[in-house]
């Protein structure tokens, strides 16, 4: 076997002289394992990986290193913010003879948990959520920072009382002051002719963002969703039996709100908690063609 192989990226000098901010490869499919609760693993991520390349002569970087660091990562038993880091620094000292300074990885993934119905005891189904990480090394200054999106359901306040208007003036059609209705009269009329007109609502989607310190335990993503899908009230179901999705009619039916509505739960409710944090949520309208957005992000 011949090992005197060429070398063109270390041997060979590039000819335009520019620096380049970030080199190196994208969607690495790759197994990492994280601790996250009732998340089972190995999770499949989708990986960015970069260095810098400051060098104004250095033809290429050496990508295969970079490939089998993260590869080593692949191995951990569980992924932790320091993990992270230490790849990063692994990076840049990999690549001190093409003088880089910074490095970067990206990680997309979805989150696998088992979720219970609202209703029925005997019932659950698998939701995923889609997370994206990102970690930056840049001159011996590291961030981490995670951005996790949760699906809920959204009922229009406006449309529910206009929707509310038309049943009232339904009721005063098909009855007159001195009908003498009974309790049970009314609770008829009402099975038969409340959807006489019925509020418009629609999944939407909430996409949150925190830094996230290289001294943490865990990325914690799960707690980051799970207190989401509290403050909204209406996350989207799994596996339902008829119970289950009339708790879903009340819980929107009490949890009315417009985008700016949901952006501001958000955003209040996990402020003080997350640094950085930062809220984009999407209505995706029944009633329009176009969507509804609001975000929000921590005053610094």
């Amino acid at each position: 076997m011949n090992t005197d192989l060429p070398d063109v990226a270390s041997n060979e000098a590039s000819q335009i002289r520019v620096p380049l901010e970030w080199v190196g490869m994208s969607k690495i499919d790759i197994p990492i394992h994280l601790p996250e609760p009732g998340c089972p693993g190995p999770i499949h991520m989708v990986v960015d990986t970069q260095v810098n390349l400051p060098s104004l002569t250095v033809k290429g970087i050496h990508m295969s290193r970079l490939y089998h660091l993260l590869d080593k990562l692949s191995l951990q038993k569980a992924m932790t913010p320091g993990h992270l880091r230490m790849l990063l620094e692994q990076m840049v000292e990999s690549h001190h003879d093409c003088h880089t300074t910074g490095a970067r990885v990206m990680l997309t993934f979805s989150l696998l948990a088992r979720r219970p119905a609202l209703h029925s005891p005997e019932l659950a189904g698998w939701k995923a959520y889609p997370v994206q990480i990102e970690a930056i090394l840049d001159q011996g200054s590291f961030s981490l920072r995670a951005s996790v999106q949760v699906e809920y359901s959204s009922t229009c306040p406006c449309s529910a009382a206009l929707a509310r208007q038309l049943v009232a003036e339904g009721f005063r059609e098909g009855f007159t002051e001195d009908a003498g209705l009974m309790r049970e009269d009314v609770a008829t009329w009402l099975e038969q002719n409340a959807t006489l007109a019925t509020p418009h609502s629609q999944r939407s989607e909430a996409s949150i963002s925190v830094d996230v310190p290289d001294t943490a335990e865990s990325f914690g993503l799960m707690a980051l969703i799970d207190q989401v899908e509290k403050v909204l009230a209406t996350p989207v179901q799994t596996a339902v039996k008829r119970a289950d999705e009339q708790a879903f009619a009340r819980l929107n039916g009490q949890n009315l709100m417009y985008v700016e509505d949901a952006a501001r739960r958000i955003q209040s409710a996990l402020s003080g908690s997350y640094d950085n944090l930062q809220t984009h949520v999407r209505h995706l309208e029944s009633l329009h063609s176009h969507d509804a957005v609001a975000s929000a992000r921590a005053l610094l």
